[in-house]
């Protein structure tokens, strides 16, 4: 009997322990997690106690919130480590966190961090790392980054590393961003052929020797400091090879770029042997008396003949009208004749004159034969969904109308001889960006396809110029149905469930173009209510998007508007957040019914709201919002047209503007990310009106929608 209690003893003992196992092995996937984060702060110096909330016996995360301060936690994982400007010193040893398979982004930035290079390379899943402003300093090895496929951004600028680049930076195949400004950095840089590497920054080092041919696309200003640096996109020339060739050796025959044969004398095209190109030169330069050598005669008659040419050929441009995309505008009685809208002259060229691109092709053939095969007058047609339905002699017939004369070209249709419409933008604020450069970029804007971007359909390439054709849209700009914009057009009656569609059409493609070329810092760079076109559905389409990478840099920011964002004008540089800034600005501009303004005062630069601000002016919408309070929003602030919608909508009208400031936010830090904005305007809602449509047009259904003004 006395048994009995002890078995039931054993049995009660045998489940509490089964309990504290289970409650022991709660924590046990996410100890290697903390232990390794633990292990890493063992070996930091954090006088401030930054780092306080990381304390043994918690996780770092729960789920995809954090529990310790700068961890960023995804699904129940350590995603990456944000600890910046928090005074944290010492050496950093990243090797512990070589367990956390998740980790994709380490920042340390703006910390007193010293002694060598962390290793890197063991974290390979790694994507962005973050080192700049601390007191890292020495060598970086050459393989520091070997393996990291993944790798995407690299900040290491503002240290004192010295040395050379580390050659393994050639050889990361994804890489999107590289400052390595403001270090000591010594001899060339290395070959960096990353076709998606777009942001480069190696000011301030002491490198030397010519810049790379894949980085001549980068602004000068990334290479300023380096006193030894020469070639494109400075201005500094790389010095030719000092030592002369062999006296013995024949005279160059190469077509190369930037070699310069001699002169032909009668005799060469006979004669294997002859005078050094030396001798020839000498000959050249003192000819004997009473004779003239039949080189320099030769040359001189030669250089007649061109200038000669040169002449006959400006008289006969200077007849042509460079108004037209094209030299050719068919003036044939057949041809139905369409009225400009706004009226707009188009001058025509003379039938006979071939284009430009077949006189430079014809003047590369001698005796018969091609010397260089350069394809001129030939459009680029760029999308696999489109077959090749016109070429460049058929714009040069079609019947062309100005739309509009914008700050970065000018618009055209052009209506075909077989009926079709296309328009051509034609861009001469791209004449310094390669034919490679331009045609790979061309390529990656035709494989976009989203219902709210306005499809690039072909291009053409000059020197000079360049023209962007893209489907005819038969409604008016966002902007014209909004101010009235033209002459003679009336501003429209849009209510709010059109209004909304309209910015949810906007966001969305902005979302998507942020998602298909995220190594762009700005991936629209032009977002405003003049370059939103209507469909005959009245659905947004963006236009002028992803043009920042071929314009010229300085044209850039003086026209494009995400180069009006504060942060620009604070720091001289973009950011992700400068189209976000355009996007609140736009809808702003919806609810108002008033055009935005780009150049904000600098009294306002600093954000949307402040207590000592100037009174705003008519168009200063961010200031009007800032300085009302959001009681008075409807009666102050949104279009008079949208004053007899429902309270419900009304409701919706707040919420959008309160989306709308917090992406004008002047402080970049502050300002919503794309993400957390498109969320909140998918989430908004509009009562559906009856016959939709008509009521859009109501005020203007007496106009002629026929024609796009696109700006």
């Amino acid at each position: 009997m006395a048994r009995v209690p002890s078995i039931a003893r054993l049995l009660m003992l045998a489940g509490c322990l089964l309990q504290l196992a289970d409650a022991a092995r709660l924590p046990v996937s996410l100890a290697p997690e903390a232990d390794a984060l633990l292990q890493l702060k063992s070996g930091i110096k954090d006088d401030a106690d930054a780092l306080r909330s990381w304390s043994p016996g918690t996780s770092p995360c729960n789920g995809d919130d954090s529990n310790w301060d700068g961890v960023m936690c995804n699904k129940g994982g350590v995603h990456g480590l944000q600890l910046e400007k928090l005074g944290l010193s010492g050496t950093l040893d990243l090797l512990p966190l070589k367990s956390l398979r998740g980790l994709r982004t380490l920042s340390f930035m703006d910390n007193e961090f010293a002694g060598p290079m962390p290793d890197v390379k063991e974290l390979g899943g790694l994507r962005a790392i973050f080192l700049s402003g601390n007191k890292f300093s020495g060598e970086i090895p050459a393989d520091a980054f070997a393996g990291m496929g993944s790798l995407k951004k690299v900040f290491l600028s503002k240290n004192n590393f010295s040395g050379p680049i580390p050659a393994s930076l050639a050889d990361v195949p994804r890489l999107l961003d590289l400052q390595l400004n403001d270090n000591k950095f010594q001899g060339k840089i290395p070959d960096l052929a990353q076709k998606e590497l777009k942001e480069v920054n190696l000011a301030n080092n002491e490198l030397e020797g010519e810049i790379p041919a894949n980085l001549k696309s980068i602004k000068p200003d990334m290479f300023a400091g380096n006193k030894k640096l020469c070639g494109a996109p400075l201005d500094a020339k790389c010095e030719a090879p000092s030592s002369p060739p062999p006296k013995s050796a024949p005279p160059p025959t190469s077509d190369k770029i930037g070699t310069r044969p001699s002169p032909p004398t009668p005799d060469a095209a006979t004669s294997t042997g002859g005078p050094s190109a030396d001798d020839a030169a000498q000959n050249a330069q003192a000819p004997t008396h009473g004779s003239t050598a039949p080189g320099v005669l030769v040359a001189f008659l030669g250089t007649l003949a061109i200038i000669g040419f040169a002449f006959v050929a400006l008289q006969r441009r200077q007849e042509y009208n460079t108004k037209n995309f094209g030299p050719t505008v068919s003036m044939r009685p057949s041809m139905p004749k369409i009225e400009p809208y706004p009226p707009a002259k188009v001058e025509a060229r003379p039938a006979h004159v071939e284009p430009r691109g077949a006189d430079e092709e014809r003047s590369n053939r001698v005796g018969g034969s091609t010397v260089r095969k350069v394809e001129q007058g030939r459009l680029t047609f760029v999308r696999d969904d489109r077959g090749r339905f016109f070429e460049l002699q058929d714009l040069l017939k079609a019947t062309a109308e100005v739309l509009g004369t914008a700050n970065l070209g000018v618009c055209y249709r052009a209506t075909l001889t077989s009926g079709h419409s296309v328009v051509v933008k034609r861009f001469k604020e791209m004449n310094r960006v390669g034919r490679e450069d331009f045609e790979e970029h061309m390529c990656r804007l035709g494989r976009l396809s989203h219902p709210n971007l306005l499809p690039l359909v072909a291009y053409y390439y000059r020197k000079e110029e360049k023209l962007l054709i893209h489907d005819y849209v038969p409604n008016r700009s966002l902007a014209n149905v909004l101010h009235g914009e033209g002459r003679g057009l009336k501003k429209a009656m849009v209510h709010w469930t059109a209004r909304l569609k309209i910015v949810k059409g906007v966001a969305r493609a902005l979302n998507y173009l942020y998602d298909e070329l995220c190594m762009l810092t700005v991936p629209h760079g032009h977002l405003k209510s003049s370059n939103i076109l209507l469909d005959d559905r009245f659905e947004p389409l963006l236009t002028d998007y992803a043009l920042v990478p071929v314009m010229n840099q300085s044209h850039a920011a003086q026209l494009m508007v995400a180069f009006k964002s504060p942060e620009r004008k604070q720091f001289g540089r973009s950011s992700k957040k400068s189209d976000v800034w355009c996007l609140g600005l736009l809808i702003l501009e919806i609810l108002a019914g008033k055009p935005a303004i780009y150049d904000q005062p600098k009294s306002q630069a600093a954000g949307p709201s402040g207590e000592h601000q100037p009174a705003p002016s008519g168009n200063d919408l961010v200031g009007i919002v800032s300085s009302t309070p959001e009681g008075e929003w409807l009666d102050a602030v949104v279009d008079a047209d949208l004053k007899c919608e429902e309270d419900e909508n009304k409701e919706e009208m707040v919420k959008l503007i309160r989306i709308g400031m917090a992406c004008c936010e002047g402080n970049v830090e502050s300002r919503w990310e794309l993400k957390n904005a498109v969320e909140r305007i998918e989430e908004l809602k509009g009562k559906e009106r009856a016959n939709e449509e008509h009521s859009f047009y109501s005020s203007v259904n007496d106009e002629d929608f026929s024609n796009v003004a696109v700006n």
